[in-house]
């Protein structure tokens, strides 16, 4: 009987170790938060969390919980926290950097959005059939694959689809040093470029270098001249991945049509940016939204919006608010919707808050949340919560919206 438990004992042991490490590693090395915000980190028991800086002596020590939840201090700046086993064994120090609370214009204006890539996208692969009518694979083996960004040829940096083309017919078939990049890793790869009948030199990789869409623009913050817009990333229509972006232009857009939605049938806003006036510089597009630097105001017809206080989520109620969106060229309106769940724990992904669609006008003009409603800036109790980012493709009416603070906080990861 000894025999067995003994083994047993060991698997249990080795699996609370393999929990605790798991915990401790998925904690983030930086934290940010708001002037009076709650902190939430989970972790487990016998895990003591201290403030290190002596400018935060005012910050208690946090004892262990599965779910902690403790006041940061007013102060704004940055809190070193120490996280130990029992008190004596150091594991992980995080760094909460305070952010001071701030004042946006919440807008809601249809936009255009221009992006240029940090080197050129890989969309695709196809064979090359050469000058000797002999079908090839160049990149076949090289390792690269679909969402991998090409940044570099024979250490010679690629910007853009016409200079990879360029050097690729200036190497007269010779082998290629080929540096790219895939989840944040730096890779290299050799391919020989095939010559075809007409005299171009191929690798049969199809790229991209830009993508453009519209939505709808969430904020202004008067502040810092920044914007945020969209509430998610802008991703690849061929790999489904973000778009990692060098730069880009936001753009007054056109709205064309509106196809109303259903259930099972998502509507859409369709626009056009063809004859857009540009508004600002994109920095940025992440998880919770495209951001940057707002240039040209006047485009904005800022005058008539009034300046608001960001809400923390202890302040986000579930019931009535409004959100501000346009659907008639030169016209933002506000629309009533209710928030029917607060998901105050997540810091993951940008389905913060569960919304409905209750005011009978958008109804009747949408159907309830359609695709370019995306970024629809989320007005509560003289506040702005938070932004649209889904719809719920078998009820319309209901869809998903992210936190103002976490595209806040993303925003100003820019500078």
């Amino acid at each position: 009987m000894r025999k067995k438990i003994k083994p047993i004992l060991l698997i249990l042991f080795f699996l609370v170790i393999y929990i605790y490490v798991c915990s401790i590693t998925l904690l983030p090395n930086n934290l940010v938060v708001f002037e009076g915000e709650k902190l939430d980190i989970k972790t487990l028991y016998g895990i003591r969390i201290n403030a290190k800086d002596e400018n935060f002596s005012d910050y208690k020590v946090m004892q262990t919980a599965t779910n902690l939840s403790e006041k940061v201090s007013d102060n704004v700046g940055t809190v070193n926290l120490s996280l130990e086993l029992f008190g004596t064994i150091p594991l992980k120090e995080i760094d909460v950097n305070i952010l001071p609370r701030t004042t946006v214009v919440p807008l809601g204006n249809s936009i255009g959005m221009k992006l240029y890539t940090d080197g050129v996208l890989v969309v695709g692969m196809s064979e090359i059939t050469g000058e000797d009518n002999i079908v090839y694979k160049p990149f076949e083996d090289s390792g690269i694959r679909e969402g991998d960004r090409i940044i570099e040829v024979n250490n010679v940096a690629i910007k853009n689809t016409s200079e990879l083309i360029k050097t690729i017919n200036k190497s007269n078939g010779s082998n290629l040093k080929i540096v790219y990049i895939r989840d944040n890793n730096r890779l290299t790869a050799n391919i020989a470029p095939i010559k075809t009948s007409d005299s171009d030199y191929k690798l049969g990789l199809w790229v991209r270098d830009a993508a453009a869409g519209v939505g709808t623009a969430s904020f202004y913050e008067p502040s810092t001249g920044m914007f945020a817009a969209l509430g998610h990333g802008i991703v690849d229509i061929d790999t489904g991945e973000i778009v990692n972006i060098a730069n880009g232009e936001l753009t007054t857009s056109t709205i064309v049509s509106i196809k109303k939605g259903n259930r099972g049938n998502p509507g859409e806003i369709r626009g056009t940016i063809e004859s857009g006036l540009k508004i600002g510089e994109i920095y940025k597009n992440g998880n919770f939204g495209v951001s940057g630097i707002i240039t040209n105001k006047e485009n904005l017809n800022l005058s008539s919006l009034d300046e608001m206080e960001v809400a923390l989520r202890s302040e986000i109620e579930e019931g009535k608010a409004h959100i501000l969106c346009e659907l008639e060229n030169g016209r933002v309106d506000s629309y009533e919707i209710e928030i029917r769940k607060v998901y105050t724990s997540n810091n993951y992904d940008n389905k913060s808050m569960l919304i409905k669609v209750t005011d009978s006008r958008l109804l009747e003009k949408t159907g309830g949340i359609i695709q370019g409603m995306s970024g629809s800036p989320i007005i509560q109790n003289g506040r702005f919560v938070g932004a649209v980012t889904h719809v719920l493709v078998q009820n319309p009416t209901e869809g998903y919206a992210v936190f103002a603070d976490m595209m806040i906080k993303q925003m100003r990861e820019v500078k």
